[in-house]
This record gives structure tokens, C-alpha cells and sequence, in this order.
């Protein structure tokens, strides 16, 4: 099986621009001291590009890591495993976005991996993405604690990254089905009961 595949490669791409796309507006690029405010504001622009690679870059890598996450722990158990961007969610949240609604919920991607899995191994697998989230939330606290000199968007793309890693961590362990916490509480479950 192939570490990564091409499809799962334009899967993360989409769904990359699609979670940019949602969020360009919630987290917009910061300005330094600097700029020049007659080309970064420019009126009547659809899409102001800074702003939408910013918030591709602090919270598409979230996303991504915590479904590789998945992946690759699946893979190290000898299971297949896949990435798929969930396009009917991220068609619900652009078009939510688009029509301006004040509340976003949308599935941005999932990984489905072979039924051959033991209950702790899915227990495992389950945990894996938001362990994921878990080691991005701390390195970057660390990382804002431990930095003498940062550029302001540098210090504020560290901030966004805590915070959206402590979110999917705290979210994504919430021990209900369909959450991750769901799947790995049922699969200890099963495994010692």
C-alpha cells in the first residue's frame, strides 16, 4: 500500500482551499507595522488572497494531521487505510458560508481503514488524530512560551494553531459516537468487557 496516494493528494488540496475558503474572513491575515495599506486593502475583491492563505495555513494543517494521524497508525497495524476529503460537508460549509450564516458545522475529511481492526486496535486508530491535535496544541504553546522574537503574524498564526489544535482535541475526544472519544471509549470497551 502507498504511503500516500495521488487522489488522497488532491483530496487535501480541495479540502485545504475549501477550509481556507470557509474561514478566510474568521481568520484574516494580520497586518504588520509596515504595510502598505493601499495594497493589502483593496475594495469590492471577492477573495483577498492574503487573508485566504492565511487561514488555509492555521487550519488546514489541524485537519490533515490529524486524519494522517489516523492513517498511519492504521498502516503501522498492517490495515489499509485511506484519506478522503468529505466533499458533501465541505460543500455544506461553503455554501453556508456563502449565504452568510452565523454557524459553521462541516466535516471537513475522515479516513476509512480496512474492518479487519481489532476493538483496541480501533480504540488506537480512534485516539491517534486527536493525539495528533493534542502534540500540535502543546508544541505551540511551548513555542509562544520559548520564542524570544516573533513577527506579529507568526505570534498570531501560533495562537490560532493552539486554539484550533485544543479545540479538535477537546471536540474530537468528546466520548459519544461518531466523535473519535466515542470510538476509542466502545473500543476499550469491547476490548476489556
Amino acid at each position: 500500500m502507498a504511503f500516500i496516494t495521488v487522489t488522497e493528494i488532491i483530496d487535501i488540496l480541495i479540502m485545504t482551499f475549501a477550509i481556507g475558503f470557509i474561514f478566510k474572513d474568521l481568520f484574516k491575515k494580520p497586518t504588520e507595522i509596515d504595510h502598505d495599506p493601499l495594497t493589502y486593502h483593496k475594495p469590492n475583491r471577492f477573495i483577498n488572497w492574503n487573508d485566504l492563505k492565511f487561514a488555509m495555513l492555521v487550519t488546514a494543517p489541524a485537519v490533515i494531521f490529524h486524519e494522517l494521524g489516523h492513517k498511519f497508525v492504521a498502516m503501522s497495524m498492517g490495515l489499509y487505510a485511506t484519506f478522503h476529503a468529505a466533499y458533501t460537508w465541505l460543500g455544506l460549509g461553503v455554501v453556508l458560508k456563502l449565504i452568510g450564516t452565523p454557524f459553521i458545522f462541516f466535516v471537513p475529511a475522515y479516513v476509512a481503514h480496512s474492518a479487519a481492526a481489532s476493538p483496541l486496535q480501533s480504540a488506537i486508530i480512534a485516539f491517534a488524530g486527536p493525539a495528533v491535535n493534542l502534540i500540535l496544541w502543546l508544541g505551540s504553546m511551548y513555542i509562544l512560551k520559548a520564542a524570544k522574537k516573533l513577527t506579529r503574524t507568526q505570534h498570531v498564526a501560533l495562537v490560532l494553531t493552539k486554539r484550533i489544535n485544543m479545540f479538535l482535541f477537546l471536540f474530537n475526544m468528546i466520548p459519544i459516537p461518531p466523535f473519535d472519544g466515542g470510538h476509542v471509549v466502545f473500543g476499550l470497551w469491547r476490548t476489556f468487557f
